[in-house]
């Protein structure tokens, strides 16, 4: 895509008029303390401003974000799931029909775009190029948007009863049962951690926020089905996250993946606070206490005004040198 589009594009969305992709993603990530995290009802967390995104919708209602320069006006898949989330949380709290309405919308949107991949599996594309380690060329997929899909998708079957959501939840969880090199999302590292990636790249880059969100996908899926297997799955998805917690620690800040770069890739402060929001979630799913301790050794990164300025210092140069 070329450094200098890259550069006018990302000027254009942070400091351009009207609203960017940024509007939507950058909401205050929290924790949804109505959520019970042993039956398929709201969902982990609450999404309220991404349900009132104010930005572009298409003729039916379905949100897209505007990404500016030569990427433009585009459906992000989960994007869509997050609207979707959102609204069914308030559409439970409220009992508005407005709110069930947006939450099928989005459903549907997902359940008609399930695209086939050349191995067979049924995937949610991105149909635009993305700047990554390795640029993502479209269509590319990913874990974290199969895993929110499902969320979603199980949610619409249990309120509507249409079975068509429940098969499109099924077709799309199939790629947690298979390997990148054959259409899936999960990766088996040398240490036999199961990893489920948000980018699909080789080496893999074990995008830690997208791990979490893709393995609330399998958490739903073992709860709506009760089958053991996936049960296990998700089992593996937290041993992984309690081995590889302290790789994502820099002394200082979370990073927010495993770039394979130099110089390692410190998260934003937006993806800092989704990481601790993201391990208290986890910390409720599996009573496991690890990830409650990271979430409050993160927040006290947070609360320093030295290692936040730290923090943002190198990811500036970071930046600079990989973007």
């Amino acid at each position: 895509m070329g450094r200098f589009s890259y550069l006018q594009r990302v000027f254009s969305a942070y400091l351009g008029s009207g609203r960017s992709h940024l509007t939507f993603w950058h909401d205050d990530p929290q924790v949804n303390e109505k959520a019970d995290p042993y039956k398929l009802a709201e969902y982990y967390m609450p999404f309220f401003a991404k349900a009132d995104y104010p930005g572009q919708q298409d003729e039916m209602g379905v949100p897209m974000l505007d990404y500016r320069g030569k990427v433009g006006l585009q459906y992000n898949p989960i994007a869509i799931a997050q609207y979707g989330l959102g609204n069914y949380n308030l559409y439970k709290r409220t009992g508005r029909a407005e709110r069930r309405d947006r939450f099928l919308k989005a459903a549907d949107w997902l359940v008609q775009n399930l695209e086939t991949t050349r191995w067979g599996t049924k995937v949610w594309n991105h149909h635009f190029d993305w700047e990554y380690r390795d640029a993502l060329k479209s269509p590319w997929y990913s874990a974290l948007s199969q895993g929110q899909g499902v969320s979603l998708l199980l949610r619409a079957r249990k309120e509507t009863g249409n079975e068509a959501y429940l098969k499109a939840a099924e077709e799309a969880f199939a790629t947690f049962k298979r390997g990148l090199d054959e259409g899936g999302v999960t990766y088996k590292d040398r240490d036999g951690n199961l990893w489920f990636e948000e980018a699909i790249v080789d080496p893999p880059t074990h995008i830690l926020n997208g791990f979490m969100w893709a393995a609330w996908g399998v958490y739903d899926y073992s709860l709506y089905t009760g089958d053991p297997w996936v049960k296990e799955l998700f089992k593996a998805s937290v041993k992984t996250l309690k081995q590889n917690l302290p790789l994502f620690d820099a002394g200082y800040w979370s990073l927010y993946e495993h770039s394979g770069t130099k110089m390692k890739m410190l998260a934003s402060p937006f993806y800092h606070n989704l990481h601790i929001v993201q391990l208290k979630v986890m910390h409720r799913l599996t009573g496991e206490r690890l990830f409650h301790q990271f979430a409050e050794r993160w927040e006290g990164y947070r609360n320093s005004p030295l290692k936040k300025t730290r923090a943002l210092l190198y990811k500036s140069i970071f930046k600079l040198a990989y973007y």
